[in-house]
């Protein structure tokens, strides 16, 4: 079967993952008995026999979780075949049809609410695969997901919204850092949104690499505050009782949900409980015999209390993956140097996916942003950062050549189509959405003031922002070959 983790996570030979069978191992701590001569012991199949204490011990069959996957780093990515337990649209299945779920505790609860929240870019995915309009799909979506028993389906528009605006800021606080300190590792700051990046970035460059990543979390991850939080007090459940699911373009967000970092021993439940990807859906539309084009449609939800101009999928100035360089630049450029409506003209480098765009004022380059998309761009990029010859001050960096809506779990061509055919009509279709403006969405300006005590409280920094954690290579015999 083929992997769909992003490309930047490639293993020699394996296709992107690794089957519990392939070296895939979680150590388990044997205490060992005291003697003079030392502690000396016969392995056997299902044990071990002391050879001082002539005792026999038996070891428990140890299961390899997903948290397991994540915390180890004898490879880069889980193995599907692991993955797939919690996240997996037969999983999905199942909890819309018993309203229950096992969470990653080993707790079963009870669903009072199923929450589907839609991204753009697995939605343009389809919108082609069917070739309906994306606002058509958006509705036939909808309609899908709640024929399936969704009980809200809602798009992502404020939550991508906050991480740009989020982002901002924290990129204006780290450039006025980097002019009190220029030892300390501010610049140049890195995008976050890409779980596989980060992935890699923690189990391959760990400590150096993660000072220089943007601490904004993901839109993703930010929708799950959103919903387990925000929505659950407003419905007056708990949010455990509330089962959230993402429509993402790649494999790597199942991975992203799953972090540590992203349960909440307070709320006792991850913020995401499950990611289901555009060709996975296409799956289940096949599965039961449906084509997404004749499902009945159905409007967005809208469940905060307050209408509003975004509704609906939206995109966003840039890239497809977000646009987090454009929107950046152009807020840095006013913020810090009083330069309004400066034209974005990128120049391509080595390749179309890592181009850059500068700033000047009086003479002097003041600003270099770049987008670095792919694996080899990423090497790049890191290797240049390691010997002090980066000249950038943010890089928008996602593992996937052309970003997210090439997303490793988008729906492949067909019919002959070339892969890069495909991916230039979703750009199109991405620049043909209505725009999201962050600083104009009346939803976040409402969120910040209700939900996080205003945009500069702590609760705003413990919500929207999270942190990295360097893993320490083990000792496994793997060929990896970047």
């Amino acid at each position: 079967m083929a992997s769909r983790f992003s490309g930047a996570l490639q293993l020699t030979d394996l296709d992107d993952f690794i089957t519990p069978s392939q070296e895939c191992i979680k150590p388990v701590k044997i205490e060992k008995t005291k003697s003079k001569t030392g502690a000396k012991i016969k392995i056997g199949e299902d044990g071990y026999f002391d050879l001082s204490s002539g005792k026999e011990q038996k070891l428990q069959k140890v299961e390899i979780t997903l948290a397991d996957c994540l915390a180890c780093s004898g490879c880069i990515t889980s193995a599907e075949s692991v993955l797939v337990t919690r996240q997996s649209q037969e999983e999905l299945l199942r909890v819309f049809s018993e309203r229950k779920y096992t969470d990653t505790k080993g707790v079963t609860r009870d669903v009072s609410l199923v929450v589907i929240s839609l991204s753009p870019q697995p939605t343009l995915s389809l919108a082609a695969r069917y070739k309906i309009q994306p606002e058509i799909a958006v509705q036939k979506l909808v309609g899908y997901f709640k024929s399936l028993g969704a009980d809200l389906v809602l798009d992502m528009t404020v939550a991508e919204d906050m991480s740009v605006l989020e982002a901002q800021q924290e990129f204006l606080q780290r450039y006025r850092d980097q002019q009190n300190d220029p030892t300390a590792k501010h610049m140049p700051m890195l995008a976050s949104s890409c779980p596989g990046w980060v992935c890699y970035a923690e189990k391959t460059h760990g400590n150096f690499i993660l000072p220089y990543i943007s601490s904004t979390k993901s839109p993703q991850q930010i929708m799950g505050s959103l919903v387990k939080q925000h929505l659950s007090a407003k419905r007056e459940l708990s949010p455990g009782a509330v089962y959230h699911v993402t429509f993402m373009p790649c494999y790597d967000k199942k991975l992203e949900a799953s972090r540590e970092d992203f349960y909440s021993d307070l709320l006792s439940c991850h913020d995401v409980d499950c990611v289901i990807t555009a060709i996975e859906l296409e799956q289940m539309l096949a599965n039961s015999g449906k084509c997404l084009s004749e499902i009945e449609g159905c409007e967005v939800d809208w469940p905060w209390g307050e209408s509003s101009e975004v509704r609906g999928i939206r995109s966003h100035v840039g890239s497809g993956s977000g646009g987090y360089a454009d929107q950046i630049f152009l807020y840095a450029a006013e913020q810090l140097f009083g330069e309004t409506n400066v034209p974005l003209v990128y120049r391509n480098l080595r390749n179309p996916d890592f181009r850059e765009v500068t700033l000047e004022k009086d003479g002097k380059e003041v600003l270099r942003f770049a987008i670095a998309n792919g694996f080899r761009n990423i090497q790049n990029l890191v290797q240049k950062l390691k010997r002090g010859k980066s000249p950038y001050h943010y890089v928008e960096v996602m593992a996937c050549p052309s970003g997210c809506l090439n997303g490793g779990a988008q729906v492949r061509p067909i019919n002959g189509e070339s892969g890069r055919d495909l991916v230039s009509q979703l750009q199109a279709m991405y620049t043909q959405l209505p725009v999201s403006h962050p600083s104009q969405n009346k939803l976040v300006k409402l969120l910040y003031s209700e939900w996080l005590d205003g945009r500069e409280s702590d609760k705003a920094r413990a919500v929207l922002h999270t942190s990295y954690h360097a893993l320490e290579k083990s000792d496994i015999a793997l060929n990896i070959k970047w």
